[in-house]
């Protein structure tokens, strides 16, 4: 594989996990399995899925992948780094992600919250000594800010999912949402190092590499509380990362 796609794959992994995927609460009711389901379906039904066949059979390949691969990387990442470490790490990792909800807010004609992505990023960088101390939570007007980003804007753009999609690695995705995955990859400094040198031989592939990795925990354990239950772990997926697409376009 071409070094270049691949470290590609290693950042997009996190991004699409995350959306991909959600707790759900489970209802105490026998009948509530039935119910779920049909939820699930009705969901699974507001996008097309003509590559159906394919996509179940790359969804099978990712889920080995996942429980064979990704989990004993994740387990490892949890057992080395206490859980405060791995707070800061995700904090610097978010806090650089900044260009990423600024345009895309900018773009979406959301310009007081792209106004509060300003604060927030000179409040941690500066305040929280480079975005490892997130400051921006002891202010409450810069609390709970939802994120945003190209597949956000896509939506609120008009384009529509198109055909769902399972990329190898990176999991669900559609055609709209992987044309976003792109436009955050280019816009995240992460990247940057890569993208402009294109030398995998230098330090450049590092911090894409450990934002994937320091990602999976929560995205894994997300993943797995998605499909652990569910009748249909595929149709599962499917609906829930509808669900949360949604839902974010629609913030």
């Amino acid at each position: 594989m071409n070094t270049k796609l691949h470290h590609l794959l290693l950042a997009g992994t996190a991004l699409c996990l995350a959306a991909c995927t959600s707790t759900r609460s489970k209802s105490p009711t026998a009948a509530a399995p039935s119910a779920e389901s049909q939820d699930d379906y009705d969901v699974a039904t507001q996008i097309s899925d003509p590559l159906e066949p394919l996509n179940r059979a790359t969804f099978v390949m990712n889920d080995k992948i996942y429980k064979w691969l990704l989990t004993p990387v994740s387990k490892t990442y949890t057992v080395v780094l206490p859980a405060g470490v791995r707070d800061c790490i995700d904090n610097v990792y978010e806090n650089a992600k900044f260009p990423v909800r600024f345009v895309n807010s900018g773009l979406q004609g959301k310009f007081n919250r792209a106004g509060k992505e300003v604060q927030k990023f000179a409040v941690n960088t500066f305040a929280g000594f480079g975005g490892i101390i997130k400051q921006s939570d002891r202010i409450p007007s810069l609390t709970g800010v939802p994120s945003e980003d190209t597949g956000q804007t896509l939506a609120k753009w008009g384009v529509g999912h198109g055909p769902y999609l399972v990329l190898p690695l990176l999991g669900p995705s559609s055609a709209r949402e992987t044309l976003g995955l792109a436009g955050d990859y280019a816009l995240d400094p992460i990247n940057w190092g890569f993208v402009l040198t294109g030398d995998a031989d230098d330090w450049a592939w590092i911090p894409s590499t450990g934002n994937t990795i320091r990602a999976l925990p929560l995205q894994l354990e997300r993943y797995n509380d998605t499909t652990a239950t569910a009748i249909d772990p595929y149709t599962a997926v499917r609906s829930t990362f509808v669900q949360n697409r949604n839902s974010a376009a629609a913030e």
